[in-house]
């Protein structure tokens, strides 16, 4: 498993009964999270929180907040500088556990000492775009969300980053890559981290199981001659990383059998009790 260890402006305080609780700066949120089905050993560090996420029984749910919140407040990782501001569908708009993902895009492109043009689909608020552009990629990132890509171009202002030559565009996945098969556009790297279901923004439907292997067989065709790496991240229930590994060994690796493919969880240390709370998974692929 690869732990997102490094924080220090986010924690996980403690998780439980189908719930986590987590620090962002000098807020403290309650929120649900359907991994930690354990017990936990007493809720009294539970009950002084900022905002409280309740789930509601007929899906969805609704944030109680205990504390006036500002509309946005900034958390760093490392050099990076990400805005957080509690969303409708519990989410802050940063996944912290993808830290683990952000430094392994960090060291294989600085290591790499070339030129790096790097693809990220299904880019949220463009954390991983951000991890790239520091170390002087140029970065396309995509996602269907208007909304979340003016975030991410916030984010891009927020880590000094305007320099750097990054593209944001709105659109869906899938059709963006066909239409990069039609231009030649190749890409040394891409990145992914496609939702369970979602639709573009002209209604497309996307269904992982349905999509993902289409969609990575596309993106072998706008792969550079000398590929970097190729990472995929998946939150979608049900889904094993050995699903994500055999997807790649029977796509890149055997268009590149000189790399690596290798695939896993990914997860965030809890404070209060040193386990660990599993946060999805991971498949990459390297050209080292």
């Amino acid at each position: 498993m690869k732990l997102s260890n490094e924080w220090k402006d986010y924690e996980c305080i403690d998780s439980g009964g189908g719930e986590k609780l987590e620090r962002f700066g000098d807020f403290i949120f309650r929120r649900p999270d359907p991994q930690a089905i354990w017990d936990v050993a007493s809720y009294d560090a539970w009950q002084n929180v900022d905002g409280f996420y309740h789930r509601s029984s007929e899906g969805g749910g609704y944030w109680e907040f205990k504390t006036k919140l500002p509309e946005f407040w900034t958390i760093s990782y490392k050099h990076l500088t990400f805005k957080v501001s509690p969303t409708n569908f519990k989410h802050t708009g940063i996944f912290p556990e993808q830290a683990t993902n952000w430094d392994f895009i960090m060291d294989e492109i600085e290591k790499a000492n070339r030129d790096i043009k790097v693809l990220n689909l299904f880019a949220y608020t463009g954390c991983a775009s951000m991890a790239a552009a520091s170390r002087h990629a140029k970065v396309v990132q995509v996602d269907a969300s208007r909304g979340m890509t003016d975030w991410a171009k916030e984010n891009m202002r927020l880590s000094h980053l305007e320099n750097e030559e990054i593209h944001f565009i709105v659109d869906d996945c899938i059709k963006f890559v066909e239409r990069e098969i039609r231009r030649g556009n190749k890409y040394d790297a891409i990145i992914m981290d496609p939702p369970s279901y979602g639709r573009g923004p002209n209604k497309e439907v996307w269904k992982f199981e349905k999509n993902i292997y289409n969609l990575i067989d596309l993106c072998m065709q706008i792969l550079s001659d000398k590929p970097l790496f190729f990472l995929i991240n998946s939150y979608t229930t049900g889904i094993s990383s050995v699903v994500l590994e055999n997807i790649l060994k029977t796509t890149i690796l055997k268009k590149y059998p000189n790399g690596k493919v290798s695939a896993g969880e990914i997860g965030l240390p809890i404070t209060r009790d040193n386990l660990i709370l599993p946060c999805g998974i991971y498949g990459r692929f390297t050209n080292d």
